[in-house]
């Protein structure tokens, strides 16, 4: 359980990092890729896309 939430944790972090350039390939707006704007200031929470990464890692890291 704790190493899925560093994992989510680490994919989050990276993902904010790299918002604009995943946002041109499609990653970002998926369903469940939450945004909204409170006080002036946007947040995005991108659970879809996390999770979507993680399996993706998850499956490399199988057959590697």
């Amino acid at each position: 359980m704790i190493r899925w939430l560093i994992g989510v944790f680490i994919v989050l972090m990276l993902f904010g990092q790299f918002h604009r350039w995943l946002e041109r390939i499609g990653l970002g707006r998926l369903p469940g890729d939450f945004r909204f704007r409170l006080f002036g200031r946007e947040f995005f929470l991108p659970f879809a896309s996390s999770v979507l990464i993680c399996v993706v890692i998850l499956l490399v890291g199988k057959f590697i």
